[in-house]
């Protein structure tokens, strides 16, 4: 790895901790958490008092290729994340969470999961 990509991962992670030092996830309101990678996102739904992933979904997953098909972009893609999270959430009983953006820029692909999970039902 570069000496600008490891300060560049450094960086996120030290926001990301920032970020983590101010949201939590209780039983009620659960933290959902976005990580992103190059090719793929992923949401998850975690409760932080019991230490437990409520709802997990990636695009990678079966269901999110299904819906997307071959022409859809990134963003897309990631707003169909944020559809199924929020469903997943929703069918679990939770309606509220809190949003844990992982210390990336809310913008782009992270914000199309955020929206998406919005417009699905979520409340935070």
């Amino acid at each position: 790895m570069s000496k600008i990509a490891s300060t560049r991962v450094a960086a996120r992670i030290a926001r990301h901790e920032r970020v983590r030092s101010k949201v939590s996830g209780t039983t009620e309101r659960p933290r959902l958490c976005v990580r992103r990678s190059l090719k793929h996102m992923i949401a998850q739904v975690i409760d932080d008092t019991t230490g437990v992933s409520i709802a997990q979904i990636s695009s990678a997953s079966a269901a999110v290729k299904e819906k997307a098909g071959s022409e859809a972009t990134k963003t897309d893609i990631s707003a169909i994340v944020g559809q199924l999270i929020a469903a997943a959430a929703i069918e679990k009983g939770i309606k509220s969470v809190v949003f844990d953006r992982g210390g990336y820029v809310y913008h782009g692909r992270v914000k199309a999961v955020a929206e998406a999970a919005r417009t699905a039902g979520l409340e935070f």
